[in-house]
């Protein structure tokens, strides 16, 4: 058994930001299941938003955030959020994070993505994500109250409910598997972080890496802790389509919302502007309503991408503020800077999760949740560009003090059973995992996207429900690894997407189910 003062359960910019700050205070155990910088908040692209120019205003990015997400949002989280946005930049700087520079006496340059009115992108050019979390990573690695482990797969949450305790219904740890070792280890701790990222390799098309499987939220809702608005799944409108590539590979890497920020321009197949046909903000329009017109000009015109223009931009534009981008892009045989690069709509970010008070805090005591894994209510039913971020470091910042104030620990270090070991594994049974992951992706794809109806949320459950059953029976007779855990959670976190799918009779943000195509104002 393994105990600290603090577990944290990811070590994207929400798990390393919050251990940075637990630390001054205890024992902080941070595991990944992967390689640090395995996240999706190192491959986060275009910035951070945050009020930083005198001629921007709390009010005018509550404003844009609300509108964004469409009326669901929690009011007191984002002006939370947005009013503590400018300290948490200052304390990443503190940290050593290096922003793009401004010009004109301008501190840092400030992008425009869409769906904000003002400027109030802070960038590291087309790698913000990766400079943040690269950063954290580092002090982290210095701090001697801070663990770093990697390759360590939690498997379940720990709590007295589990354990039959007579208490109140608490956290006490979670199962976590050494996936060297092969062994399950108990880590015991009375405060518990979950930030595991999101949850878009449900879907067979996404910009997420190959970590992101919904673990933080399938852990909590088998733990009981309430889930909320899951079925609020952002698709990113501009993924880059690969049409020398066939399968999912070929719709996997992320043309920033900061290119159409800079003036890039959506196009159909024959040459021409359509976005302003959908939306007067053109192609600056929220993710939602750019995401569903791409959708439906891919349907209209038959064709298998649309196109996204920036080569009008003066020479070496491209190169000088989007290199990864640019690199990419010419990398499959596209150069952006002299041709449109063609995009299609990809899973991107799930507006729900682990639901939160404003302290971070679940309805399991000593749970937390921060980053994409938690639904603190900031995103309501579309999350605005690059507000991810900024809630990733003002909500582990919350939680840490939510948690460093109650430090007092529950006396509980026996009868915590071992995990049962019995079991075996074959290569027949690793295929059948393989197989079954496969046809979950392409379940929630082609019934669960974009847009959806009663139907076909009818038929997923039915189809999700037999894969559900048989991943069960092999969950119970053979060892824990990676790929049977992943797919557990997996199939629990399209389970409440099409649950509370199925309940929203409207269409509001990222849901657009074509037998309600309104939203009820009620």
């Amino acid at each position: 058994m393994k105990t600290s003062d603090f577990l944290v359960i990811g070590a994207g910019v929400a798990g390393l930001s919050f251990a940075l700050r637990a630390a001054e205070h205890g024992k902080v155990a941070v595991i990944t299941k992967g390689k640090f910088l395995d996240c999706s908040s190192a491959k986060a692209q275009g910035g951070i938003a945050a009020v930083w120019d005198r001629n921007d205003s709390f009010e005018d990015h509550v404003a844009d955030t609300l509108d964004a997400g469409a009326g669901l949002c929690n009011e007191q989280a984002v002006r939370t959020i947005v009013e503590e946005g400018p300290d948490a930049i200052r304390e990443l700087l503190e940290w050593g994070v290096n922003f793009d520079p401004g010009n004109q006496g301008e501190d840092y340059e400030l992008a425009r993505e869409g769906g904000h009115t003002k400027r109030r992108i802070l960038h590291a050019k087309d790698a913000t994500g990766l400079e943040i979390t690269s950063k954290l990573l580092e002090a982290a690695k210095l701090h001697p109250n801070i663990e770093l482990l990697e390759d360590h797969f939690a498997i379940d949450l720990i709590t007295t409910t589990k354990l039959g305790l007579v208490t109140e219904d608490r956290v006490l740890g979670a199962y976590v598997l050494d996936r060297v070792s092969g062994e399950v280890e108990i880590f015991r701790s009375d405060r518990v972080l979950l930030a595991t990222g999101g949850c878009g390799r449900v879907y067979l098309y996404t910009t997420n890496n190959d970590s992101a499987t919904g673990d933080g939220v399938a852990m909590a809702w088998r733990a009981g802790a309430t889930i909320a608005n899951m079925e609020f799944v952002q698709f990113h409108p501009t993924c880059f389509f690969n049409t020398r590539a066939e399968g999912a590979e070929a719709r996997s890497f992320l043309i920033s919302e900061a290119v159409r920020g800079e003036g890039g321009v959506l196009i159909g197949a024959d040459g021409k502007e359509f976005m302003h046909k959908y939306d007067p903000r053109k192609s600056l329009a929220p993710r939602d309503i750019t995401a569903r017109a791409v959708d439906s000009e891919m349907k209209r015109t038959g064709s298998m991408c649309v196109y996204l223009d920036i080569s009008h931009k003066p020479e070496g534009f491209v190169q000088e503020r989007f290199p990864l981008i640019y690199e990419t892009c010419n990398r499959y045989g596209v150069n952006p800077a002299r041709e449109p690069i063609p995009v299609v709509p990809a899973a991107h970010f799930q507006c729900g999760g682990v639901l939160t008070d404003v302290n971070g805090q679940t309805s399991l005591d000593g749970l937390y949740a921060a980053g994409e894994t938690g639904c603190t209510g900031l995103h309501g039913a579309n999350r605005l560009a690059s507000n991810s971020l900024i809630e990733a470091v003002v909500y582990a910042d919350q939680a840490a003090k939510h948690a460093t104030s109650r430090l007092s620990s529950v006396e509980i270090q026996e009868g915590i059973p071992d995990w049962d070991f019995e079991g075996t594994q074959h290569t027949e049974e690793m295929l059948m995992i393989i197989q079954s992951k496969r046809e979950m992706q392409a379940i929630m794809s082609n019934y669960v996207g974009i847009v959806r109806s009663n139907l076909s949320l009818e038929r997923a459950l039915r189809r999700l429900s037999i894969i559900y059953e048989e991943t069960e029976e092999l969950h119970n007779k053979i060892k824990p690894n990676r790929e049977l855990c992943e797919l557990r959670n997996m199939i629990a976190v399209a389970y409440l997407v099409i649950k509370q799918g199925s309940a929203l009779k409207e269409s509001v943000g990222c849901h657009y189910n074509s037998d309600y195509p309104k939203p009820d104002n009620k």
